[in-house]
Parts: structure tokens; sequence; C-alpha cells
């Protein structure tokens, strides 16, 4: 009895020792711990594998497919099992990226399926070569304990359906008319200040997103990283700003016709025979006259959309009232389907913008015309249904098709397009490399304006909630499949039902299956990043001021510990964002300045810089001199904010805003370092700020975390990024920054 009692101790002792070694290393699967799993093998199929096999070889590999979370080893992806087949039966090659951004588990997407966790009991973690086994009734039991998380849906407005789906999916608490105490989570339809009495929990907007992503704010977003990054940044068509650049426009439109016009005489005309010059000036009619959109402001749905050749054909003025629009070069060669030009909405979510977490959808939407698609000429131009891909148009034609397949109809699944490209021989690696770097870059443009946004609303000290927030990329695939940036909605449509006349005049709503499975799964998932829980934890995690690197996270957590998700399917969202931070992290030069911007506003609540702190920052950061006195930083403060002034005529705040700063800096950095390239330029004089602003802090506090702590109370309102250190840049010709209106303008 005795030998018995000893050794049922030293076999408690053993397992509370691997027990408290599995939490002290983060329940972190090993490569090694990973096996292939084939794609063919069902999910019912991977279950009996794992009950009947002892050493757990593939536990670890299933239990990370059946959850849907994608785990980093030291930084690196597993190797994807689902690797490209030669089958012809599927005919279908694996989805994944350029070396640098491999997308895994993206092999299912090409397969129109969703791999689900529901038939999986068995838990496993590895801790030191050995495995132990979690039932089923334990994670059920951990469920029980857990407080059920509670959302608020009195704003949600047209996301109400899927908004409830997915709450009943995940088995949270939903409040319809909200509640007097706090709820973990609210959604709004439209826009963060639905609710104004919101002191915590989570919100799903971010303030400043949807003045962020008119279309003007977008284009000089945009732009201003055109400047420095010119071969990065174009997938976004060349743009200009009405009616402030109206006389630009017109005048580059009628340069470039005559440049055309002139080169393509001569080398017809001296070159071709009768017959071809007539075939060539037909075939070229669009590269005579090129083509342009107009898109307003503010404008939805494609609401206001029209084409022009020509710029007397602007429709500038409405009324008493100037009309403020972008016209763009429209895209001429797009990809084609079925003779049908088409367009991607893709799903963005932003988790948060300080650490900046991004996440893409794995599936999403392709929207088609209901017209076959010919070159714009001066007869097709109003023909819409030909020439836009906008939904809300489309379905007002009577060749739109609804249809429950995901691959047929005028609304499909980008799944289902990817199979079709797939098919053909493309590669799909490089189609989706370029879309995740695509958003990455966009979403860092938009970072530094929406973080003074963020301050104004919710300063620091001040009780409010956290944000996160669903974007939609609209995408256009050009016939070379280059992805191209037509808009980012704020607001994308996540109604997952569509309106169908019965009689005339009578409509009634009729469900969607094509919206369902894409939209749901979008916010379900959302909803299982935003978990109260994992937020917690990733809080915790990401304290110490650490580099983006370090401040990565594992994606699973609280789903996994607690049994909470044993039914639902894995997660459709895929982290880019700090997951390529090392790629992408060298753009983050306006992020930098955008930060000394935040350090000397001085005033709670405000997003402009007044006179005496633009005169602060000149002298805290050492840029008077000689040459450049502060009477000189007095006249250059006037002139550009004067020009800004007029260039936003709905602002109600005096003094700089972050745009006319961000000249004003570009500005002085061409005048202290000359012939060099305006990156350069603009890295080095960040150089010398950040350090004059480092050596003031340390003399009047020291600190060890340079992004934590400021001089006074008036800088402490945001942290810095993490210092930029760039690679060796190449030389490009740059023209100088002039004090003029033409220094915003398009490159």
């Amino acid at each position: 009895m005795s030998d018995h009692y000893e050794r049922v101790k030293i076999e408690l002792q053993q397992m509370k020792e691997v027990e408290n070694e599995a939490a002290a290393d983060g329940e972190q699967l090993s490569p090694a711990s990973v096996s292939s799993i084939p794609a063919e093998v069902s999910f019912t199929a991977r279950r009996d594998l794992s009950r009947s096999s002892v050493n757990g070889r593939s536990r670890s590999k299933s239990r990370s497919k059946a959850d849907g979370h994608e785990r980093q080893v030291n930084d690196k992806e597993l190797p994807d099992p689902t690797a490209q087949k030669s089958n012809s039966s599927q005919g279908q090659s694996r989805v994944s990226n350029e070396p640098n951004l491999n997308i895994k588990g993206t092999a299912r997407l090409l397969k129109g399926k969703t791999a689900a966790n529901g038939h999986v009991e068995t838990c496993v973690r590895q801790t030191d070569g050995k495995c132990e086994h979690h039932g089923k009734e334990d994670g059920s039991k951990a469920a029980k304990k857990r407080r059920a998380v509670t959302v608020d849906t009195s704003k949600a407005k047209t996301s109400l359906e899927a908004l409830k789906m997915s709450i009943r999916q995940l088995k949270w608490k939903e409040f319809p008319i909200g509640r007097r105490t706090a709820c973990d989570i609210y959604w709004h339809g439209v826009s963060f200040h639905d609710n104004e009495n919101i002191v915590s929990g989570q919100v799903n907007k971010f303030p400043g997103m949807i003045e962020m992503l008119r279309k003007i704010n977008l284009s000089r977003a945009v732009r201003t990283m055109q400047e420095l990054f010119p071969e990065e940044y174009n997938f976004y068509p060349r743009s200009w700003i009405l009616p402030e650049e109206y006389q630009l426009f017109s005048t580059q439109v009628q340069f470039f016709s005559k440049h055309i016009r002139k080169k393509m005489s001569l080398f017809t005309f001296y070159f071709c025979p009768l017959f071809f010059k007539i075939r060539l000036l037909k075939d070229n009619d669009s590269t005579l006259k090129p083509t342009y959109i107009v898109k307003p402001d503010s404008g939805s749905q494609g609401d206001g959309i029209y084409l022009i050749r020509d710029p007397a054909d602007l429709r500038v003025i409405s009324g008493a009232q100037i009309k403020q629009a972008v016209v763009q070069d429209y895209i001429q060669k797009p990809l084609l389907i079925d003779k049908l030009k088409f367009d991607i909405r893709l799903y963005v979510l932003v988790r948060s913008l300080e650490p900046l977490e991004i996440y893409i959808a794995k599936e999403g939407l392709s929207r088609f015309c209901t017209e076959p698609y010919q070159e714009p000429s001066q007869k097709n131009l109003s023909h819409v249904f030909m020439h836009l891909t906008n939904y809300s148009l489309n379905v007002h034609s009577g060749n739109f098709v609804h249809s429950d397949s995901c691959s047929t109809g005028s609304k499909r699944t980008f799944s289902s397009v990817l199979y079709r490209l797939a098919s053909k021989g493309v590669d799909i690696k490089k189609v989706w490399s370029d879309i995740i770097a695509l958003v990455i870059k966009t979403v860092i443009a938009l970072v530094p304006e929406l973080k003074v946004y963020y301050q104004a609303d919710i300063p620091p000290g001040k009780p409010g909630p956290t944000c996160f927030q669903i974007l939609g990329f609209d995408i256009l695939l050009m016939k070379n499949l280059k992805p191209i940036l037509l808009e980012v909605n704020a607001n994308p449509s996540m109604r997952i039902e569509h309106e169908h006349e019965v009689s005339p005049g009578v409509f009634e709503y009729v469900p969607s299956p094509v919206d369902e499975e894409v939209k749901v799964g979008v916010i379900r998932d959302t909803l299982r990043l935003m978990d109260p829980a994992q937020r917690k934890q990733h809080a915790t995690s990401n304290t110490g001021g650490g580099s983006p690197e370090e401040a990565i996270v594992v994606e699973t957590g609280s789903d996994e510990k607690e049994g909470m998700a044993d039914s639902l399917p894995s997660l459709c969202l895929k982290q880019v964002f700090p997951k390529y931070t090392k790629q992408f992290h060298y753009l983050r030069v306006v992020e930098r300045i955008a930060a000394i911007f935040l350090r000397f506003l001085g005033v709670k609540g405000t997003m402009r810089l007044g006179p005496t702190s633009f005169r602060t920052f000149i002298r805290n950061c050492k840029l008077s001199n000689s040459s450049f006195s502060m009477a000189s930083a007095d006249i250059l403060y006037i002139d550009i904010t004067r020009r800004w002034a007029g260039m936003l005529p709905d602002s109600r705040e005096a003094g700089m805003c972050l745009q006319a700063f961000i000249e004003a800096f570009f500005y002085l950095a061409a005048r202290r370092f000359k012939a060099l390239p305006l990156r350069e330029q603009v890295v080095l004089l960040l150089e010398v700020c950040e350090g004059a602003l480092e050596g003031q802090s340390h003399s009047e506090k020291p600190r060890t975390h340079r992004s934590h702590t400021h001089p006074n109370p008036a800088s402490s309102q945001t942290s810095a990024p993490t210092t930029f250190s760039s690679p060796a840049l190449t030389h490009r010709r740059q023209r100088p920054l002039q004090l003029s209106a033409k220094a915003n303008t398009e490159n």
C-alpha cells in the first residue's frame, strides 16, 4: 500500500511540474511538434487520427487547424501542408504569397471550404516532448464559469442581422436597446459618435475614420506617401483635387493630349501604310484622349460618379455651391472574367493603432458589372453598368443576376475568382502578396492623421473606450494582375439580404447566401479577436514599450483555454501587421512626424498647431540658425497655414493641421539637407529633431523608455513610434519643395 502511495505521489508531482512548465512556456508549439496532414483528409478523419495516435505526432497540428488560429514560431511561417496539387479534378493552386509574405492556410480558401473544429474534442498540449490530453468536458466547464461578453447593438443599423447571427454563434449576450451599466462592446452603424456617453469598453469605430476615408483626404494621405516612396505607392491612380487643382488638371490634360497627338501623328504618317494608319488611330482613341473618372468627395455607393475626357465636362458647380471632388485617371485595362469588369471588396480589420494591428479577411466579394466591357469612348462614357462595378448601381440593371451559388451571378466570392484564375495558371501567390502589401501601405498612410483624431476625442487621462474598425477595401485587378486601390470605405455594407420586387413598387428582403457566408464570418471573428479576455492578455503582453516585433502576440488564447469556440469555424481573419513589420516598418516615416506634431499641440482636444507651439517646435528641435531665423519660421507658418485654410473651407478650428505641418517639415528638410532625395532629407531631419527632443527630455527628467516619457504634460499626449532606422536609400530625382500651392500636387 505504501509503495502504491509513493508511486501515485511521484506521478502527481511530475504532472504538476509539467503543467507549470507548460504555463511558463505559454503553450507555444515547436516546429518539431507539428506534422503535415493531407488536404484531402476530412476533419472527422483527423479527429480519429488524433485519438488513435499515442505519441501525439499530429495532434498539435490538428489542434491548430481546428481552432483556426495561425501561430508564429520564431517569426517564421510553418510549412503549409495543403500544398498545390496537380490533380486535374481539383484544378486548384495554393494561395500564398511572395517569400517575404507567406500566407498560411489559404488552400482551403481556393477550395471554397471553411474548416470547422466542431468535431475536434481532444486538446493536446506539448511540453518537453510529453502530451497532456484534455477532453471537451474540461472546456465546457471552463466555458460555464466564464462571464458572457455583452454587446450593445442599439446603434448597429444595417449590420444588425449579421451581428445578431454572430452573437448567437458566440453565445454572447446582446443588448438591443442598450443598458445603464457598461457593455463590453458597442457596435455602431455609422461613426464613433453614434453614442457619446461611452466611457469604457470597446467601440467598433475610430474617431475621424469617416473624415479620413473621404476621397480628398485619402488622396492627400496617399499623395504624401507618394512623395516619399513613389515606387511603393504606385497602386493609387493619379489624382487631382477639385476645385483647388482644377487649373492644374486642365493644363496637364491639354499638354498631355497635344504631346501624344504630335508623337502619334509623326509615327503614323512617316512609318505606317494607309490602312494601318486608320486602324492605329482607331485602336489608340483611348490613348489619344485619356479618360478620367470624377468622384464626389463624400459620395458613396457610386452616387455622383461619372467619366469625362475633357476638363470642360466637369460638373464642378452645383447650384450656388462648388462641389468638392477628386478626378483620377480611369484604369482602362482591367482584368475581365466572362467579358465583364469586376472589382474586389476585401474586409480589413484595424484592431488597434498603438501598436498597429491589421487583419485581412481571407474571403471577400467580387462584384461584377452587368454589361460586357469595352474600352471607354465618347459613345459609351455614360454606360455606368459597363464601367462602374458598384453593387448599388448594377443591382438596378435588368442584367443583374442574384444567385445562391458563390461562383456565378453578379456577386461572387473572392475565392471563386481565385479558383478561376488558378485554373488558368495565374500566380495566385503574387496576387495575394500584392494585395496584402497594398492594404498595409494604405493603412500606414492613414494612421498618422487617425492618431491626431483619436487624441482629440480621447485625450490621455480622460476615460474612454478603445477602438477597432472593419474597413472595406475596393480593389481592381488590371490585365497584368496588378492591384489598384479604388477607394476605402469606412462603413462597408454588412447587409446579408437584398431587395426583391414582388410586385410593382412592393419590395421584400430576401436572404443572400453569398453575403451571409462572407459578412457573418467577418463580424463574428472580429468579435472573437476583440474578446475582452483576449484584449486583456494582449494589453498585458504589450506593456514595456518594446518594438513592434516584440509586440506580436499569439492570436489564439482565450478561446482555446476556456473552450468557448468548440463549434466555431476557424478564424477567417489573417494577421498581416505586425506580422510583416520587418518588411513595411520603414514606411512609417510620417508617423514620426505626427508624433512630433502631437507633442507640441499643447491643448488637449485640439487638432491644430498654433503659432506659439510652432515656434516652440523650431526652438526645441534647434532648427533656427543664421540662415533660418525665428522670423522666417513665423512667415513659413503664416504662408502654409493660410493656404491650407483655403483648401479646408469647412474647418472651424484655426491653426496648422497635420498635413500643413508635414508640408512645413518637408520644406525645412529640403532647406537643411540640399542635393538629397526628399526621403533622405526627411529622415535626416527627423533624426535631428528626435535627438534634440531626447536630449531635452534627459536633461529635464531621466527616463528608461524614450517613447513613454515626455518633457511636459502637453507632450505626454502620445507616444512616438519606435525610432526609424532606414536602410540604404536609393537616390531619386526629386523636385525641391516650394512654398506654393504646387507643393502639394501630384508628382
